[in-house]
């Protein structure tokens, strides 16, 4: 039973508690400024994204490099 327990507190978030939050937001913040809101989150997320892929990009290029290197 304890089990259980702790699975629901730390488990993500059901289909009720997120509709709980959405409306919670709802009332305080007003429904003109959540879509405000959700454009600042995609931006950061897609600058995120972006920046994660540069450096992937980068990494991937300098092992490339390190093994031309090696081969040479």
């Amino acid at each position: 039973m304890e089990l259980l327990a702790s699975s629901l507190v730390v488990g993500m978030p059901g289909g009720v508690s997120l509709f709980v939050i959405a409306i919670i937001a709802l009332i305080l913040f007003g429904p003109k400024k959540l879509p405000e809101f959700g454009r600042a989150a995609g931006q950061t997320l897609r600058e995120f994204k972006n920046a994660t892929n540069g450096m992937m990009n980068e990494h991937e290029e300098n092992d490339k490099k390190a093994i031309e290197k090696k081969e040479q």
